[in-house]
């Protein structure tokens, strides 16, 4: 009489969310090239042409879990981005609900990091990013306007401000000292300071 539980029958639907979550789990450890169909398979306890059934190949399922993650990261940084409140309010939101996805889903990050997808050349982050940026300059325009700077030095500063965000959110994920609010604090208290002695035609204060 064998031992083995008896195998529990999922919908097509809670199937292709097990997948996403194993393949989840090994691409975040092992990257997508690091990653055999066998292991998927063998970590969720089916055959590999379950996987081929529900995705097509490993890189389809790859492409699954990029665009699961993206959407939520991308939709957690907008929802922040486009509550009612002052720029550096939002700024605050922004840069805590990156912070907290990172802490919530560090997998999800790491995958974001890694290899670009075949529906995301560029890379997911990059292109994260890129949505985020657009955002950004629209709700600085109007301070920006109201300074006398121009369209293309808003476009310049929510470049540098995102990137300041996502880099800091980067360093963050192995070090997760100090605490998501106190990061988000700095990060807010260097952009904001910074922004408020802004000058209109800045020089280097050092000659090449």
């Amino acid at each position: 009489m064998s031992n083995n539980p008896p195998r529990i029958r999922m919908t097509g639907a809670q199937r292709r969310s097990q997948l996403v979550d194993v393949g989840r789990g090994l691409f975040a450890a092992r990257g997508l090239d690091g990653t055999t169909i066998e292991e998927i398979a063998a970590c969720a306890g089916v055959s590999k042409p379950v996987i081929y059934e529900h995705f097509g190949s490993k890189e389809g399922l790859y492409t699954q879990v990029v665009d699961f993650e993206f959407h939520i990261l991308l939709d957690s940084i907008t929802a922040a981005l486009t509550e009612e409140g002052k720029p550096r309010v939002l700024v605050e939101r922004a840069a805590l609900a990156l912070l907290t996805y990172i802490e919530d889903r560090a997998e999800g990050f790491r995958i974001l990091m890694r290899d670009a997808p075949p529906s995301q050349p560029e890379g997911a982050f990059s292109t994260l990013l890129s949505q985020v940026t657009a955002r950004v300059e629209h709700i600085l325009s109007d301070e920006f306007h109201r300074r006398g700077f121009s369209a293309r030095d808003g476009a310049m500063y929510a470049q540098m401000l995102v990137g300041m965000v996502a880099m800091t959110g980067q360093w963050w994920q192995d070090s997760r000292q100090p605490d998501k609010h106190t990061v988000a604090a700095h990060l807010v208290n260097l952009a904001w300071n910074g922004l408020t002695g802004l000058q209109k035609d800045p020089e280097l204060r050092t000659e090449s």
